[in-house]
């Protein structure tokens, strides 16, 4: 009598992290929107609504090009599944965002405190534009410079932070779009408070997502060791 052997049961099939990037995408789609429609604006000439940004076009298209690059490209980089299986893309697209985050944060500073303020914003909301888009910079400074170090663990905290300030806009819209339909235009107030209050939220979710990811590596590594020994 002859007996089939066994055959190991077929692994199952994980959902995985992909809807990390795919979130992240979709939230970048209103602003991302929203800019190109600003260029298309830019390149029709001079109308009396585009004057302010027209006069000084060069901050408004690098900001525009440049988040754009950020936050479509930087969406798999908080995926962790995708980071562990292409390592080689992983720093090839590190090289191309470091500068994109650059220039959309040093652009974005440069408009809000040389450009003219438009009359539905106000000094506070200067201020957290300032703030914020300078956490930004020394974000992406910070994790250059911790992963060029070997310390991988502050290279992820210090990038994801960067990247949630870059996805401000994004989630300023979901904050800020119901406000717009009680009312025609929010006030200078409460536009800062929906704006501040995006970004904050933001940052929390960053450093939830980078914790989730690192407490789980080390889980993994905690098991490899007892498996050896």
């Amino acid at each position: 009598m002859t007996t089939t052997p066994l055959r190991p049961a077929a692994p199952t099939r994980r959902r995985g992290d992909w809807w990390i990037p795919t979130s992240l995408i979709a939230l970048t789609f209103v602003p991302v929107a929203a800019g190109a429609a600003r260029l298309v604006d830019l390149s029709s000439g001079r109308t009396e609504e585009n004057a302010r940004f027209f006069d000084l076009p060069v901050p408004i298209v690098v900001h525009i090009v440049g988040a754009t690059t950020y936050c479509l490209l930087g969406a798999f980089q908080l995926m962790p599944s995708f980071r562990r299986r292409r390592p080689g893309w992983h720093r090839v697209s590190g090289r191309i965002l470091v500068p994109a985050g650059l220039a959309a944060a040093i652009s974005g500073l440069w408009m809000a405190t040389l450009h003219d303020l438009p009359a539905e914003d106000g000094t506070v909301l200067m201020w957290l534009r300032v703030i914020f888009g300078s956490l930004m910079v020394a974000g992406l400074v910070l994790g250059v410079a911790a992963i060029r170090r070997g310390d991988v663990r502050t290279h992820q905290r210090w990038m994801a932070r960067s990247y949630a300030v870059a996805q401000g806009a994004g989630t300023q819209a979901l904050v800020l779009g119901p406000v717009a339909l009680l009312v025609d235009q929010p006030g200078a107030g409460v536009k800062a408070a929906g704006m501040g209050f995006a970004w904050v939220l933001n940052l929390l979710v960053a450093e939830w997502l980078v914790h989730r990811s690192q407490a789980r590596r080390s889980r993994r590594a905690g098991q490899s060791r007892r498996r050896v020994w």
